[in-house]
Protein backbone atom coordinates (compact mmCIF):
# COMPACT_ATOMS: atom_id res chain seq x y z
CA UNK A 1 0.00 0.00 0.00
CA UNK A 2 1.48 3.36 -1.03
CA UNK A 3 -0.79 5.49 1.19
CA UNK A 4 -2.94 4.44 4.10
CA UNK A 5 -5.02 6.95 6.06
CA UNK A 6 -7.12 5.80 9.00
CA UNK A 7 -9.74 7.93 10.73
CA UNK A 8 -7.95 11.21 10.04
CA UNK A 9 -9.39 14.25 11.80
CA UNK A 10 -7.53 17.55 11.62
CA UNK A 11 -7.23 21.13 10.50
CA UNK A 12 -5.43 24.39 11.14
CA UNK A 13 -6.67 25.01 14.68
CA UNK A 14 -8.49 23.23 17.49
CA UNK A 15 -11.64 23.23 15.34
CA UNK A 16 -11.27 20.35 12.83
CA UNK A 17 -11.77 20.91 9.10
CA UNK A 18 -11.73 17.24 8.11
CA UNK A 19 -13.43 14.46 10.04
CA UNK A 20 -12.71 10.74 10.28
CA UNK A 21 -11.30 10.32 6.76
CA UNK A 22 -9.97 6.89 5.80
CA UNK A 23 -8.55 5.97 2.40
CA UNK A 24 -5.98 3.75 0.70
CA UNK A 25 -3.96 4.18 -2.47
CA UNK A 26 -2.38 1.12 -4.01
CA UNK A 27 0.61 0.94 -6.32
CA UNK A 28 -0.09 1.94 -9.91
CA UNK A 29 -3.30 3.93 -9.30
CA UNK A 30 -4.34 7.40 -10.45
CA UNK A 31 -6.84 8.68 -7.88
CA UNK A 32 -9.02 11.76 -8.33
CA UNK A 33 -9.62 13.74 -5.13
CA UNK A 34 -12.87 15.59 -5.84
CA UNK A 35 -14.67 18.30 -3.90
CA UNK A 36 -15.67 21.94 -3.73
CA UNK A 37 -13.22 24.61 -2.63
CA UNK A 38 -13.37 24.43 1.15
CA UNK A 39 -14.46 20.78 1.18
CA UNK A 40 -11.22 19.66 2.83
CA UNK A 41 -9.05 18.53 -0.10
CA UNK A 42 -6.15 20.88 0.59
CA UNK A 43 -6.30 20.18 4.31
CA UNK A 44 -6.12 16.45 3.62
CA UNK A 45 -3.14 16.97 1.29
CA UNK A 46 -1.30 19.12 3.85
CA UNK A 47 -1.73 16.40 6.44
CA UNK A 48 -0.30 13.79 4.04
CA UNK A 49 2.69 16.07 3.35
CA UNK A 50 3.27 16.55 7.08
CA UNK A 51 2.58 20.28 6.99
CA UNK A 52 -0.26 19.80 9.49
CA UNK A 53 -0.39 17.40 12.43
CA UNK A 54 -3.55 15.30 12.86
CA UNK A 55 -5.89 15.82 15.78
CA UNK A 56 -6.42 12.07 15.61
CA UNK A 57 -5.93 9.18 13.22
CA UNK A 58 -2.88 7.95 11.34
CA UNK A 59 -1.14 8.43 7.98
CA UNK A 60 1.33 5.96 6.51
CA UNK A 61 3.29 6.31 3.27
CA UNK A 62 4.93 3.04 2.19
CA UNK A 63 4.08 1.63 5.64
CA UNK A 64 6.03 4.43 7.35
CA UNK A 65 4.69 7.31 9.44
CA UNK A 66 6.18 10.79 9.57
CA UNK A 67 7.28 10.09 13.13
CA UNK A 68 9.21 6.99 12.05
CA UNK A 69 11.58 8.91 9.78
CA UNK A 70 10.76 12.37 8.42
CA UNK A 71 13.26 12.35 5.53
CA UNK A 72 12.47 8.81 4.40
CA UNK A 73 8.72 9.52 4.59
CA UNK A 74 8.97 12.64 2.44
CA UNK A 75 11.28 11.08 -0.14
CA UNK A 76 8.45 8.76 -1.11
CA UNK A 77 6.34 11.83 -2.01
CA UNK A 78 6.40 14.30 -4.88
CA UNK A 79 4.20 17.39 -4.56
CA UNK A 80 3.06 19.84 -7.23
CA UNK A 81 1.06 22.72 -5.70
CA UNK A 82 -1.68 24.62 -7.50
CA UNK A 83 0.46 27.79 -7.60
CA UNK A 84 4.10 27.38 -8.68
CA UNK A 85 6.65 28.08 -5.94
CA UNK A 86 10.05 28.90 -7.45
CA UNK A 87 13.20 30.74 -6.43
CA UNK A 88 13.75 33.79 -8.60
CA UNK A 89 17.53 33.64 -8.10
CA UNK A 90 17.83 30.05 -9.37
CA UNK A 91 17.78 28.96 -13.01
CA UNK A 92 15.72 26.01 -14.24
CA UNK A 93 18.88 23.84 -14.12
CA UNK A 94 19.55 24.92 -10.54
CA UNK A 95 15.97 24.08 -9.53
CA UNK A 96 16.47 20.59 -10.94
CA UNK A 97 19.79 20.17 -9.13
CA UNK A 98 18.33 21.39 -5.84
CA UNK A 99 15.51 18.84 -6.15
CA UNK A 100 18.04 16.13 -6.95
CA UNK A 101 19.96 16.93 -3.75
CA UNK A 102 16.76 16.79 -1.68
CA UNK A 103 15.93 13.32 -3.03
CA UNK A 104 19.48 11.99 -2.98
CA UNK A 105 19.76 11.53 -6.75
CA UNK A 106 23.16 10.97 -8.33
CA UNK A 107 24.40 13.26 -11.14
CA UNK A 108 24.06 10.28 -13.49
CA UNK A 109 20.37 9.83 -12.52
CA UNK A 110 19.72 13.55 -13.07
CA UNK A 111 21.29 13.50 -16.53
CA UNK A 112 19.38 10.38 -17.51
CA UNK A 113 15.99 11.64 -16.34
CA UNK A 114 15.98 15.36 -17.06
CA UNK A 115 16.43 15.24 -20.85
CA UNK A 116 13.14 13.45 -21.63
CA UNK A 117 11.24 15.66 -19.14
CA UNK A 118 12.65 18.90 -20.53
CA UNK A 119 11.84 17.77 -24.05
CA UNK A 120 8.33 16.63 -23.12
CA UNK A 121 7.49 20.05 -21.68
CA UNK A 122 9.45 21.93 -24.38
CA UNK A 123 11.89 23.56 -21.95
CA UNK A 124 15.03 21.81 -23.22
CA UNK A 125 16.52 25.12 -24.42
CA UNK A 126 15.71 27.02 -21.22
CA UNK A 127 17.88 25.38 -18.55
CA UNK A 128 19.87 28.57 -17.93
CA UNK A 129 16.82 30.86 -17.73
CA UNK A 130 15.53 32.39 -14.48
CA UNK A 131 11.84 31.92 -13.53
CA UNK A 132 11.15 35.66 -13.73
CA UNK A 133 11.29 35.24 -17.51
CA UNK A 134 8.78 32.37 -17.52
CA UNK A 135 5.02 32.51 -18.04
CA UNK A 136 2.75 30.96 -15.39
CA UNK A 137 2.39 27.85 -17.53
CA UNK A 138 6.16 27.52 -17.91
CA UNK A 139 6.59 27.91 -14.14
CA UNK A 140 4.08 25.12 -13.63
CA UNK A 141 6.09 22.94 -16.02
CA UNK A 142 9.23 23.59 -13.93
CA UNK A 143 7.34 22.31 -10.88
CA UNK A 144 6.25 19.23 -12.81
CA UNK A 145 9.78 18.50 -14.04
CA UNK A 146 11.20 18.83 -10.51
CA UNK A 147 8.56 16.47 -9.09
CA UNK A 148 8.75 13.83 -11.82
CA UNK A 149 12.55 13.74 -11.95
CA UNK A 150 12.51 12.35 -8.40
CA UNK A 151 10.35 9.36 -9.41
CA UNK A 152 8.69 9.04 -5.97
CA UNK A 153 6.23 6.29 -5.10
CA UNK A 154 3.36 8.79 -4.72
CA UNK A 155 2.76 12.04 -6.58
CA UNK A 156 0.36 14.53 -5.03
CA UNK A 157 -0.80 17.03 -7.63
CA UNK A 158 -3.09 19.93 -6.72
CA UNK A 159 -5.12 21.23 -9.70
CA UNK A 160 -2.50 20.03 -12.22
CA UNK A 161 -4.09 21.46 -15.36
CA UNK A 162 -4.41 25.10 -14.26
CA UNK A 163 -2.13 27.37 -16.25
CA UNK A 164 -1.10 24.69 -18.74
CA UNK A 165 -1.76 25.04 -22.47
CA UNK A 166 -3.45 22.12 -24.29
CA UNK A 167 -0.10 20.60 -25.31
CA UNK A 168 1.13 20.89 -21.72
CA UNK A 169 -2.01 19.15 -20.44
CA UNK A 170 -1.58 16.34 -22.96
CA UNK A 171 2.10 15.97 -22.03
CA UNK A 172 1.22 15.79 -18.33
CA UNK A 173 -1.50 13.19 -18.91
CA UNK A 174 0.89 11.04 -20.98
CA UNK A 175 3.49 11.31 -18.21
CA UNK A 176 0.98 10.36 -15.52
CA UNK A 177 -0.08 7.29 -17.49
CA UNK A 178 3.59 6.38 -18.02
CA UNK A 179 4.26 6.65 -14.28
CA UNK A 180 1.23 4.48 -13.54
CA UNK A 181 2.67 1.84 -15.88
CA UNK A 182 5.87 2.01 -13.81
CA UNK A 183 3.75 1.12 -10.75
CA UNK A 184 3.88 4.60 -9.25
CA UNK A 185 0.75 6.24 -7.87
CA UNK A 186 -0.87 9.66 -8.23
CA UNK A 187 -3.33 11.52 -6.02
CA UNK A 188 -4.76 14.33 -8.13
CA UNK A 189 -6.99 17.06 -6.76
CA UNK A 190 -8.95 18.63 -9.63
CA UNK A 191 -12.11 20.50 -10.55
CA UNK A 192 -11.91 19.41 -14.21
CA UNK A 193 -14.07 16.34 -13.81
CA UNK A 194 -14.35 15.53 -17.51
CA UNK A 195 -10.57 15.03 -17.68
CA UNK A 196 -10.48 13.13 -14.37
CA UNK A 197 -13.20 10.83 -15.71
CA UNK A 198 -11.01 9.85 -18.66
CA UNK A 199 -7.82 9.02 -16.77
CA UNK A 200 -8.46 8.28 -13.09
CA UNK A 201 -8.85 4.71 -11.88
CA UNK A 202 -10.82 5.72 -8.81
CA UNK A 203 -12.38 8.78 -7.18
CA UNK A 204 -12.47 9.94 -3.58
CA UNK A 205 -15.18 12.54 -3.04
CA UNK A 206 -14.97 14.87 -0.05
CA UNK A 207 -17.81 17.14 1.01
CA UNK A 208 -17.92 19.38 4.08
CA UNK A 209 -14.80 17.78 5.49
CA UNK A 210 -15.97 14.18 5.21
CA UNK A 211 -15.37 11.43 2.68
CA UNK A 212 -18.74 10.65 1.13
CA UNK A 213 -17.72 8.24 -1.64
CA UNK A 214 -14.76 6.17 -2.82
CA UNK A 215 -14.81 4.01 -5.94
CA UNK A 216 -14.44 3.77 -9.69
CA UNK A 217 -17.01 5.33 -12.00
CA UNK A 218 -19.09 2.17 -12.29
CA UNK A 219 -19.24 1.85 -8.51
CA UNK A 220 -20.22 5.49 -8.11
CA UNK A 221 -22.89 5.11 -10.80
CA UNK A 222 -24.33 2.15 -8.89
CA UNK A 223 -24.21 4.10 -5.63
CA UNK A 224 -26.15 7.02 -7.14
CA UNK A 225 -28.45 4.92 -9.38
CA UNK A 226 -27.16 6.73 -12.46
CA UNK A 227 -26.19 3.85 -14.81
CA UNK A 228 -25.09 6.19 -17.60
CA UNK A 229 -24.08 9.17 -15.49
CA UNK A 230 -20.91 11.18 -16.05
CA UNK A 231 -18.60 11.97 -13.15
CA UNK A 232 -20.22 15.42 -13.06
CA UNK A 233 -23.67 13.82 -12.76
CA UNK A 234 -22.52 11.48 -10.00
CA UNK A 235 -20.80 14.28 -8.10
CA UNK A 236 -23.86 16.53 -8.19
CA UNK A 237 -26.10 13.68 -7.02
CA UNK A 238 -23.78 12.77 -4.14
CA UNK A 239 -23.37 16.34 -2.91
CA UNK A 240 -27.04 17.21 -3.12
CA UNK A 241 -26.77 19.53 -6.08
CA UNK A 242 -23.62 21.43 -5.14
CA UNK A 243 -21.82 22.08 -8.43
CA UNK A 244 -18.05 21.86 -8.39
CA UNK A 245 -16.23 25.13 -8.97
Amino acid sequence: MVLNIKNLTGGYSKEPVIHDISLDIKRGEIIGLIGLNGAGKSTTIKHILGLLRPHSGSIKVMERTLEDDVEAYRRHLGYIPETPILYEELTLKEHINMTAMAYGLTPEQVEERKGPLLKRFRLDDKEDIFPSHFSKGMKQKVMLICAFIAEPDLYIIDEPFLGLDPLGIESLIELMISEREENRSILMSTHILSTAERYCDRYIIIDKGRKIADGNLEELRALTHLPNGTLDDVYIKLTGGNHHE
